[in-house]
């Protein structure tokens, strides 16, 4: 049977819609991967919810493939995430007041944090970009950014943007990421880890060797 115009392998093209969800997921995906990169966590504190995009560039022996692919633009990152806002804001999405709380600010303190008080990384070989999003589509941006990058972080080792489980629930297990990268308090008083370093190694050795980084935005 001949092909209609406008097909492809004898089905016929969907029609474009730019109201599709990806298309809008990548609309916000690319304005965000077109700001600049910024200290983590950024200077100024600001208002608002949104996603963001962290990057490495630094000395980690295991580590070596992400930095060299990060070595001349910020390209390929090692977590990317998002913040909501503080109790979901019931009703907000017809809201036409600008947003008050530095909910994306905050979380990416609290990154700068957690990296600050391990014992085999350096703050300053992060950077991060971020973008204030209408919550509506916070969710969808940042499932586009994990299905398009897959970060070391997100991906092989887990809980990185973990927070402390409180007083007396410390019988769970240490996250992946706190055993390659030891250092916060409360993470230690967890029980061991399901995999061990020696098992994490090889793990990561496998992301490194297949990592094929995004093309510049």
């Amino acid at each position: 049977m001949d092909k209609q115009p406008g097909s492809t392998n004898g089905k016929p093209h969907r029609p474009y819609n730019p109201l599709e969800k990806r298309q809008l997921a990548e609309s916000i995906v690319r304005e965000l991967l077109g700001h600049d990169v910024h200290p983590l966590p950024p200077t100024e504190s600001f208002p608002g919810a949104g996603i963001y995009v962290i990057y490495y560039r630094g000395g980690f022996p295991l580590y070596r493939p992400l930095a060299q692919a990060n070595a001349k633009s910020w390209r390929q990152p090692i977590y990317v995430g998002k913040a909501a806002p503080p109790g979901g804001r019931k009703g907000s999405e017809f809201s036409e007041e600008p947003p008050q709380d530095p909910a994306l600010f905050r979380r990416l303190d609290e990154h700068a944090e957690s990296i600050r008080l391990t014992r085999n990384l350096a703050l300053g070989d992060f950077r991060c970009r971020h973008l204030v999003v209408d919550e509506v589509w916070i969710r969808l941006a940042e499932s586009l950014l994990l299905d398009s990058f897959k970060p070391l972080w997100n991906v092989v080792i887990d809980g990185f943007g973990n927070h402390d489980p409180g007083k007396g629930r410390h019988m769970g297990k240490r996250p992946n990421w706190d055993t390659v990268h030891p250092g916060r308090a409360w993470a230690a008083r967890l029980q061991p880890s399901a995999l061990t370093l020696d098992e994490l190694k090889p793990r990561i050795a496998d992301y490194m060797a297949q990592l094929r980084p995004a093309p510049p935005a």
